[in-house]
């Protein structure tokens, strides 16, 4: 099969920029587009299909080892996550209740997060950093109120994020769990944005997140409590949806703070967040520097 197209933001030499990977290589697709800074603004107009197909015809400006990656879109209006989207995750909870009839949501601010091949940033007020692997959509055409029945065609894209979460600040107050899915750099975004043309990219992938090699979670998408079309449809309903928006669409049981005792994330580990067609996210451990 084809490997389908694979759209990445990167820095090189200190430059934010854009560009498609072909083989072992990154085409700079952001100096022949001047006129589209991010590719936020590529989504916007519609391009990112186009943009692929461009790149695809050209050779390599520069080998991906030579490069950074960053989050897809670096300057997303909104990221909102999805909690306890699949069943078993929701039989976590021992609570007795049956699977909710509308999702938890949070939101994340980007910079919470970095790019594939960085290290997830272990902050000093807490050794609790956890991992969560999870499909993530990002929004191509805006709206408010979204059918169910039209929600896929508002999807411009695909990736993975790592929603790591420092475990007991999320427990620091009554009704929130703003404070722990938000410290710097604990989480991730990437490799790259796969563009979405096809229900067939999300109805049944696997989802796996590896730490150190070993499976920790595993699931399919097809069993998620609320699908890609519930998401986009109760989401809008609420606030309007713009190009660019990113989804994180929920996580399979498995985290570290489920074992017992708990596992955490400490220096060294090696986070795997792998979805099939759309790539592999890796991460590494690190303590802050302060």
């Amino acid at each position: 099969m084809t490997p389908r197209p694979r759209l990445l933001s990167f820095r090189h030499q200190r430059a934010l920029k854009y560009g498609l990977v072909v083989g072992e290589g990154v085409v700079d697709l952001s100096k022949r587009h001047p006129e589209w800074p991010s590719l936020r603004e590529v989504i916007e107009a519609g391009a990112l299909v186009k943009l692929a197909e461009e790149g695809a015809a050209l050779a390599p400006d520069h080998a991906l080892a030579d490069i950074t990656f960053e989050i897809p879109l670096p300057n997303p209006e909104k990221i909102i996550c999805v909690g306890v989207n699949f069943p078993d995750r929701n039989e976590e909870y021992k609570d007795g209740q049956a699977a909710p009839s509308n999702p938890s949501l949070f939101i994340r601010f980007p910079r919470s997060f970095t790019g594939h091949n960085q290290p997830l940033i272990r902050p000093p007020e807490s050794a609790q950093l956890d991992y969560e692997g999870e499909v993530t959509i990002v929004i191509g055409k805006g709206g408010r109120r979204i059918p169910e029945s039209d929600a896929l065609g508002h999807i411009a894209a695909l990736t993975l994020c790592n929603e790591g979460t420092i475990r007991d600040w999320v427990r620091h107050a009554k009704f929130n769990v703003t404070q722990g899915k938000n410290f710097d750099r604990t989480g991730s975004i990437g490799p790259w944005l796969v563009p979405f043309t096809d229900e067939s990219q999300l109805a049944d992938i696997k989802l796996e997140t590896r730490v150190n090699g070993e499976v920790r979670q595993s699931d399919r998408t097809s069993r998620m409590i609320f699908s890609f079309r519930k998401i986009i449809n109760y989401v809008s309903t609420f606030t309007t949806l713009v190009p660019g928006d990113v989804i994180v669409c929920g996580t399979p049981t498995g985290a570290g703070a489920r074992f017992d005792p708990p596992i955490w994330l400490k220096p060294g580990d090696v986070v795997e967040v792998e979805a099939e067609g759309i790539g592999l996210l890796s991460n590494t451990i690190a303590d802050e520097g302060i």
